[in-house]
């Protein structure tokens, strides 16, 4: 039954819309606590415990050092996340978006795409992220199953095996997609901060002088009087941090104020009390540095917190998977990787995709860690400098993107970020330390990646000057065809190329060989702005060029894959009329050679072609009916 106008209760725009905006606000707060911060949040677990070791050496940690090291952790906790990420560097989105190469299309936007050290810059931070990637599930899983070590040493030989069993079958799921899991991680999460807190305030009352360890000063002193064991132990305390890089890459999932206001509401305060409940722990019984965060909780609570830690990593996991997803797709966009096979796990949420191929070279690569380095302990060497890379890198970009992106002064870019330099660079400086001991991982990881990316960059300029070369500007092939036309054929053809002004390899071939023009003729190039995401308004552009031909733009943001069929679609809009049906499209495949006189070193040419030939489809990636390609194959040296 319909209720009449006049008879229904009145409720105002103003009092409906902010109840509707005030509900979806909670919700994001709710996720970020599932997705941003299930990395810091499980780094409890182990981080107050590997600096107090790496400070007393094979001894007991002293007062000195259990107030030094619970300071440090602190003041990280408001330097690097609350000042540095929390308060500015999430303000530097694009278009709502973050992560190391937003902030790398955000200063090529400035400053251009020839800038070779930005381009690099965002090559480092990418590839150094891959190292975080596969050290996250890897340290993670293994500090919370270790945790079978303090319910009962019996445990021990299970720990290895079970930790393995727990990642594969991570990773095992990936193809699911996580968007049905997805909603319980922010309430488990949620649960999980709320014990961190409650461990720390039971034990608070062991020694409540810890709480001056707020005071910086115990710090500074701790890192003054201690020497090389101060900066092993300062590389340690970066544990306390890792995960803070996920605050700005996820911010297009969640916003900047959700983000915000679960840090400093909830997050900070529920981390801070867990470390100093431990630290007050350590000061009533040195002896408990083995494992002091399982040991906050009493013996009938263990076997639920283990269980409970090991939900909590895995969620933390989770989401540094789904992050390498998504940065590998970003990469593949900006021309720093070949394509890949990309699936989609859920009809509403753009970000929920799944990569087999990264998938499974994560796993591999994870599952290689962990049987190699066998402990957390010994994986915590490794973990800090992926992530103090990445925020060194992250704050030389702001710099850029603060200069030449909002136009700030030379001076005041330097004295805003200068000072979080400084301390990237000290906890960096910190962290190559630790390189002999398992820092040299995720430098090889990274290295070995950017060396990829420079090679997969320079190698497709190459290949398009030379193609270059020999090609036919298109309005010069119009002209020829206007004084000589070729027989025609019904229907719409779309040729597919990189270059806009020069007629497709395809287009060459097909007229040369087949001897035959179709009705319409489209000359498409899919670009990638450096915006996100673009709305469909902008999406696509159309000029006619002469007879029967037209000139199609089709952008897509670094975020977006291409889909060809939907774009054209959107021309109907602007009057271009064509059925899919009766459509055909030219792709050329280049079939690669090297060069001895190539521009590039011939194993470079070797490691081009390999990951030419690994690339995924043209058809697939940019989802053409495969009963609608014809392939044109030419053959080129590099």
């Amino acid at each position: 039954m319909t209720v009449p106008a006049s008879s229904r209760p009145h409720v105002s725009e103003a009092s409906e819309v902010p109840s509707v905006q005030a509900s979806n606000f909670w919700m994001l707060t709710l996720g970020t606590l599932g997705v941003v911060y299930g990395d810091i949040g499980t780094s409890p677990l182990y981080a107050l415990k590997e600096s107090l070791s790496a400070a007393a050496g094979e001894g007991l940690p002293t007062r000195e050092m259990v107030f030094g090291i619970t300071s440090l952790i602190i003041w990280a906790l408001i330097v690097i996340v609350t000042v540095k990420y929390v308060l500015f560097i999430l303000r530097a989105d694009n278009n709502g978006e973050g992560g190391t190469l937003t902030l790398m299309a955000l200063a090529q936007r400035a400053m251009g795409h020839n800038i070779f050290l930005i381009a690099l810059l965002g090559m480092v931070g990418a590839a150094l992220f891959y190292g975080d990637a596969i050290i996250t599930p890897a340290i993670s899983v293994l500090s919370a199953v270790e945790g079978l070590n303090v319910a009962s040493p019996s445990f021990e030989h299970y720990v290895l095996p079970l930790s393995l069993l727990i990642l594969i079958a991570l990773f095992a799921v990936q193809s699911h997609g996580t968007a049905r899991v997805a909603a319980w991680f922010g309430p488990i999460m949620v649960a999980w901060f709320m014990l961190l807190a409650l461990g720390g305030l039971r034990h608070i009352a062991d020694d409540p002088g810890i709480l001056a360890a707020i005071s910086p000063t115990y710090g500074i002193t701790f890192l003054a009087t201690h020497g090389t064991a101060g900066l092993f132990a300062l590389g340690a305390v970066f544990l306390a941090v890792t995960g803070a890089e996920a605050l700005y890459a996820d911010m297009g999932h969640f916003g900047r104020r959700p983000i915000q206001i679960a840090w400093l509401g909830f997050v900070l305060p529920c981390l801070a009390l867990n470390y100093f409940g431990q630290g007050a722990l350590l000061l009533a019984d040195p002896a408990k540095i083995e494992n002091p965060f399982f040991l906050l909780y009493p013996d009938w609570a263990l076997l639920p917190m283990i269980i409970m830690a090991t939900v909590a990593t895995i969620i933390a996991s989770q989401a540094v998977i789904t992050g390498a997803f998504s940065i590998t797709q970003q990469a593949i966009q900006l021309g720093l990787l070949p394509r890949m096979e990309i699936r989609w796990t859920s009809e509403t949420e753009k970000g929920q995709i799944y990569m087999p191929k990264v998938n499974w070279l994560l796993l591999v690569a994870v599952l290689f860690l962990v049987i190699s380095f066998k402990s957390s302990s010994a994986l915590s060497h490794a973990y800090g400098l992926a992530v103090t890379g990445t925020m060194v890198v992250t704050a030389i970009m702001a710099f850029f993107v603060v200069r030449y992106f909002w136009n700030w002064s030379l001076w005041t870019s330097v004295a805003v970020v200068a000072p979080f330099l400084i301390v990237d660079t000290i906890f960096l400086a910190a962290n190559a330390l630790k390189i002999p001991q398992g820092g040299w991982m995720p430098l090889l990881v990274g290295g070995l990646l950017v060396m990829i990316m420079m090679i997969w960059r320079r190698g497709t300029r190459i290949l398009f000057e030379k193609t270059r070369k020999n090609d036919v500007p298109v309005i010069d092939l119009i002209g020829m065809l206007g004084k000589s036309q070729p027989y025609r054929v019904r229907g719409t053809a779309v040729f597919l190329t990189s270059d806009p002004d020069m007629a497709p390899a395809a287009l060459l071939h097909n007229l040369k060989h087949n001897k035959v023009l179709h009705e319409q003729n489209v000359i498409l190039t899919i670009k990638t702005e450096d915006a996100p995401r673009l709305s469909d308004r902008d999406r696509v552009r159309i000029e006619s060029i002469g007879d029967s031909f037209w000139r199609v733009i089709m952008s897509y943001g670094y975020m977006e894959t291409p889909n060809v069929p939907r774009g054209l679609a959107l021309l109907r809009k602007q009057g271009f009329k064509f059925d899919i049906m009766a459509t055909s499209f030219f792709v050329s495949r280049r079939s690669i050679r090297p060069s001895v006189h190539g521009g590039m070193p011939l194993w470079q040419d070797k490691i081009f072609i390999s990951l030419a030939k690994s690339a995924s489809d043209a058809t697939d990636f940019f989802q053409i009916p495969t009963g609608r390609v014809l392939e044109v194959g030419t053959q080129v040296t590099v």
